[in-house]
């Protein structure tokens, strides 16, 4: 599904990337997909040592855990062991965007091009235990991605992998003909494939 929505020429997008969609709303949505703003979560004053635990805490929901990591981070405590705990996939597509956002927990979101939305809690299983393949997937092309927030949406042509890593959140965008010969991304985006389509099933049989 992901290739139709690939346009076949080239331009640079001058839609920004904290708001690719047409609401409010949506965009607030999509912003919380990255779980790099942690904002007043833990309170005015919390304990580094609270949050520490919270991040630590494979129990604990994958973006509470990259939001406890951010504010460590922020205030100067660094965290004890970082990990790759999401992807977010960005596709534009017909002056909107498809995004889905996957997570070690097997948490997904999906916001449609229309504007639609899914929200995936760890279930069903199936949904579930390809999100966590494709966060594993992704943790090899984590370390060569770019640390550089991006300023706008990909263009036409391309896409956009976010990995959510506990060390900071890391970018690579690239045209989906590069993607496909990336030894790293490829992998990202057929298991991206994958869980899209499951996430589409889904949709189909409500």
């Amino acid at each position: 599904m992901f290739k139709k929505l690939f346009a076949a020429f080239s331009a640079k997008s001058k839609v920004r990337a904290d708001a690719p969609y047409g609401t409010e709303e949506l965009n607030t949505v999509h912003k919380m997909l990255f779980a790099d703003d942690a904002g007043q979560l833990f309170g005015e004053a919390p304990d580094a040592r609270v949050v520490q635990a919270i991040a630590q805490d494979a129990s604990e929901e994958s973006r509470v855990r990259l939001l406890a990591a951010h504010w460590l981070r922020a205030n100067g405590h660094a965290p004890a062991a970082p990990e790759v705990l999401g992807v977010v996939i960005e596709v534009p597509l017909d002056g909107s965007m498809d995004t889905l956002a996957a997570y070690a927990d097997g948490r997904v979101r999906y916001i449609n091009q229309t504007g639609r939305t899914a929200v995936f809690e760890g279930a069903p299983a199936d949904v579930a235990a390809q999100a966590k393949v494709l966060v594993a997937s992704a943790i090899p092309a984590f370390i060569k991605a770019s640390p550089q927030r991006p300023v706008y949406v990909p263009g036409p042509g391309q896409l956009r992998f976010t990995f959510l890593s506990q060390d900071g959140n890391r970018v690579t965008d690239g045209f989906f003909s590069d993607v496909v010969r990336d030894e790293l991304a490829k992998p990202v985006l057929e298991q991206g494939q994958r869980l899209l389509d499951l996430v589409v099933k889904q949709g189909n049989a409500q």
